[in-house]
This record gives C-alpha cells, structure tokens and sequence, in this order.
C-alpha cells in the first residue's frame, strides 16, 4: 500500500554565484542537490523536489517555485516550521523563503502560466563593489529612451529563435509570448523586466545584451524586428552575462498553488 503523501509548495531564493545552475548536475553543484539533501536529513523518504524553472550557471532567483510531497507519516514537525528545519540544513545562499501545503494535483512546473525575470545593470564608470556579482557593469552611458522603444517591438508572440542560445538538440518550437519588457533607472541602476508565458535557454540574457547594444548606439532601435525575422542567433547582440540575472517570480492560475 502506498503511503499517503502530503504535498507541499516551497520558494527558495539563492544566490547563484557558486553554483552550477538549478539543477542537479554531472559536473558542478546544483542547488537542488543542496535541497534535497536538506530534505533527506528530516524525512527517510528523501523526497524528490519538482521546479518551476531551470537557471544558468551564475543566475540567482529570489521566487523559485518547487513542490515536494512527503510521507504522511514522516511529517512530524507542525507546517510552520517546515521552513525553518530546511534551512537549518542550507547554506546560507539558498533559502526556503516559504512553505506551504498545496493540492494534490499542482506542479510547480505544469501549472506555471509564466514568469518573470530581473536583469540589473550598473551605469557608471567606476562599478559598485557592492553590486559586482549582481549587475553588470556597463560603463558607458545608455540611451534608456531608444532601448525601451527597443524593447516593445518584442512584446507579442513571435519566434524568439534569434535570441536563444543553441542547445545540443532541437527545440519543438522556439515561439514565445512577452506580455512585458520594461526598462527602468534609478540613479546609476538599470533594470530589465521580462514577463512572458516561458523563456528559451538564455534567450533573457540575449535580449538584455541586445538592449544594451541599442543604448550603446551599436544597434539601431528599429533593428530588433529585423532579428526576430532573422530566426537566427547571429542576427541579434551579445549574451548578457548570468550574473545580472534573477528569476524574479512564477505566476499560477488563482487557487492553483
């Protein structure tokens, strides 16, 4: 007889400096390994952890979405303090930031309507040390006007194919929907908000490098319908670093989480 399972939904943030990206990895530490073998250390079972999302080397999140089911009979410490038993078993760069119990038929993964990215770049000529594994430094002045125009010609449902990095095998379609590109500055800070129903691998870093090209006065602002149409990687700018980038949220359907 099975056991009864109890379903939970966790966040997490981390700080993805040094790690090999979200996923457990051949070659490098990912931090759901770190996860789960938190989780090993107070339920027998050693429950699996299923996301929402995967992150690049370097990335960080602040809103990852996971769910784990646990062994009813396992679960022995009340639901308020499943977050505080993870974390005690974390690094301090990774955090459980909530957890809750769920409905048996969500996933993190299924039910995800979309998400949003964060990608921060420091404009000024010396860089803030205290933002050097959190933003990149461009030190030449952007023109932030011609790179938001820039960035509403991606809003829509196009072939973002122009803008993914290329993977060892062949993606069943690379046509994405961004509901949001949004550009703003706060003193020396610029940040780049990406909303859409899901990402191609890098593809946020290639728009952001792109953007950057445009207030760089290397790229025209019109330019960017012209790349979507290419359909092709070296029609676009340059990869943004992963550093700069944070997967910020995952929304669900109301009543799915």
């Amino acid at each position: 007889m099975e056991p009864e399972l109890i379903k939970f939904v966790l966040t997490i943030a981390y700080d993805g400096t040094p790690y090999a990206g979200w996923q457990i990895q051949k070659v490098g530490l990912g931090v759901q390994q770190l996860v789960e073998e938190a989780l090993a250390k107070l339920f027998p079972s050693a429950p699996r952890v299923h996301s929402s999302s995967r992150t690049d080397t370097g990335v960080h999140a602040i809103g990852m979405v996971v769910h784990v089911e646990i062994p009813k009979t396992e679960l022995r410490l009340p639901d308020p303090r499943l977050m505080l038993a993870i974390n005690a078993f974390l690094p301090l760069t990774i955090r459980v930031m909530s957890a809750k119990r769920c409905s048996a038929s969500f996933h993190a993964r299924f039910n995800a309507t979309g998400k949003q990215y964060r990608y921060y770049i420091w404009n000024a000529p010396a860089m803030n040390p205290l933002l050097v594994q959190r933003a990149w430094h461009i030190p030449k002045a952007l023109d932030i006007d011609s790179m938001s125009r820039a960035a509403q010609k991606v809003i829509g449902k196009h072939d973002f194919k122009s803008f993914a990095g290329t993977r060892s095998y062949e993606m069943d379609s690379t046509v994405r929907t961004v509901q949001k590109m949004a550009i703003k500055k706060e003193d020396r800070l610029i940040t780049v908000i990406i909303e859409g129903d899901g990402f191609l691998y890098k593809m946020c870093r290639g728009l952001v490098g792109t953007l950057v090209q445009v207030g760089s006065g290397k790229l025209d602002k019109d330019s960017l319908s012209t790349i979507l149409e290419a359909r092709d990687r070296t029609a676009a700018g340059m990869t943004a670093p992963a550093h700069g980038l944070v997967l910020w949220k995952v929304f669900y359907r109301k009543g799915k989480s």
